[in-house]
C-alpha cells in the first residue's frame, strides 16, 4: 500500500495558487460590482469560517456543515444546499488539497487512485440518473442519517481510531480495487444527492478496514472530496445547471473557506485531531436529532422508524468493516511473508 508523498514541502505553489483565486474573487466582486451580494449573503460567510476548519480538519467536507445550516437553520431548498456544497467545496477542499500537497503529507496513495477514477465514473452517473429522482425531504434525510451515523460512530469509538498508528499493508493492487469501489458507490449514491460523502466513505474504510492513522486517513479524505466537488460543480454547471441562490452564497463564503480549510489542515497538527473530530461528532449527531425533529410530521411514524433503522444498519455496516480489519490485521501478522507495498510514512516539516 503505497504511502505518498515524499518529503520536501513547496508551499509557494499554495500561495501562487491562493493569491490567484483572491485575484478572480476581487474581479468578480468589484469589477463586476457583485459586492452587494457578498455583503446580503455575510451569514453564510461566518458559518462557513467554522466549516471551512472542519472541512480541512475532519474527514467532513465544508458542506456538512453549509447544507444544515442553509436547509435546517435557514429553510433554503435541500437542493440548494447539495449544489452550494459542491460550489464551496470545489474553493475550500481543493485549496486545503494543495496545501496537503504542498505540505507533502502522507497520503493512501493507492486507495485513492481507485477511489479517483471510481468517482469519476460513479459521481456524473448519479448527477445524471440519480439525484433527479430523490425528493427533497429525502436529501435532508439522506444527509442526516450518513452524518449523525458518521457521528456516534466517532463518540462510540474514538479513542480506538485516534490510536491508530501506520496502515494494514495490503496488496496494492486490492488497495485500488477498494478504492474504486468506494468511489463509484458513494459518488453515484451519496454525493450526488447530498453534495458530501465519498470523503467520508473513503476515510471509514481507511480506519476501520485498514487501520490507518488519522494523520493519513484525513488528508487522504480532503484530497477526494476535493476532486469530487470540482467535478460536481463542474458537471452541473455544464448540463444540468445549479439552483438559484448558489452564487450569491458561493461568493461570500468562497474568501472564507479557502483560507479556513487549510488552516484547520495546519492547527489540527497543533491541537491534534481528536478534540476536533469529537466537537463535530457532536455536530453531526445533533444535526441528526434535528432534522428528525423538524421533518416528523412529514415523515410520520413510519419515515421516522426507517430513519432510525438506517442509522441502525450504517452502524452495524461500520462495525462489520470494523471486525473484517481486525481479522486481516491478525492474518497478517500469521503470514508476515506475503508481499505487500508499502512505503515510508512522511512527515510534514514543522
Amino acid at each position: 500500500m503505497s504511502i505518498l508523498p515524499q518529503p520536501q514541502p513547496k508551499m509557494w505553489i499554495w500561495f501562487l495558487c491562493l493569491g490567484g483565486f483572491y485575484l478572480v474573487w476581487a474581479w468578480l466582486v468589484f469589477y463586476q460590482e457583485q459586492w452587494s451580494e457578498v455583503v446580503s449573503h455575510w451569514p453564510m460567510a461566518a458559518a462557513m469560517a467554522v466549516g471551512s476548519y472542519a472541512a480541512g480538519s475532519t474527514p467532513m467536507g465544508g458542506g456538512s456543515v453549509g447544507f444544515p445550516i442553509l436547509v435546517l437553520l435557514f429553510g433554503e431548498s435541500a437542493e440548494l444546499g447539495r449544489d452550494f456544497s459542491f460550489a464551496v467545496q470545489s474553493i475550500g477542499m481543493s485549496s486545503a488539497a494543495i496545501f496537503i500537497f504542498a505540505r507533502r503529507q502522507a497520503l493512501a496513495g493507492a486507495m485513492l487512485k481507485g477511489a479517483l477514477l471510481g468517482t469519476t465514473i460513479g459521481l456524473p452517473i448519479g448527477i445524471f440518473l440519480v439525484a433527479p429522482w430523490v425528493p427533497g425531504l429525502h436529501i435532508k434525510i439522506i444527509f442526516a442519517v450518513v452524518w449523525g451515523s458518521f457521528g456516534i460512530l466517532h463518540l462510540w469509538r474514538i479513542q480506538e481510531i485516534a490510536g491508530h498508528e501506520g496502515m494494514t499493508d495490503f496488496d496494492e493492487r486490492w488497495d485500488q480495487k477498494a478504492g474504486f469501489l468506494v468511489g463509484l458507490l458513494a459518488g453515484a449514491a451519496v454525493v450526488s444527492v447530498s453534495g458530501v460523502g465519498v470523503d467520508m466513505a473513503l476515510y471509514t474504510v481507511l480506519v476501520l478496514l485498514c487501520r490507518a492513522d488519522l494523520k493519513i486517513a484525513i488528508p487522504t479524505s480532503v484530497v477526494i472530496m476535493a476532486f469530487a466537488s470540482v467535478l460536481g460543480i463542474l458537471t452541473k454547471l455544464a448540463f444540468t445547471g445549479v439552483q438559484p441562490g448558489v452564487y450569491g452564497n458561493w461568493l461570500a463564503a468562497a474568501p472564507v473557506v479557502a483560507l479556513g480549510a487549510p488552516l484547520g489542515v495546519f492547527v489540527v497538527d497543533l491541537i491534534g485531531r481528536k478534540p476536533t473530530l469529537i466537537v463535530v461528532a457532536i455536530l453531526c449527531v445533533g444535526q441528526l436529532l434535528w432534522t428528525l425533529l423538524q421533518e416528523s410530521d412529514n415523515l410520520g411514524a413510519l419515515g421516522m422508524s426507517i430513519s432510525v433503522l438506517a442509522v441502525g444498519a450504517c452502524l452495524l455496516g461500520f462495525e462489520r468493516l470494523r471486525i473484517w480489519g481486525a481479522r486481516l490485521v491478525g492474518e497478517r501478522s500469521e503470514h508476515p511473508q506475503r508481499d505487500t507495498n508499502i512505503a515510508a510514512v512522511s512527515q510534514p516539516e514543522a
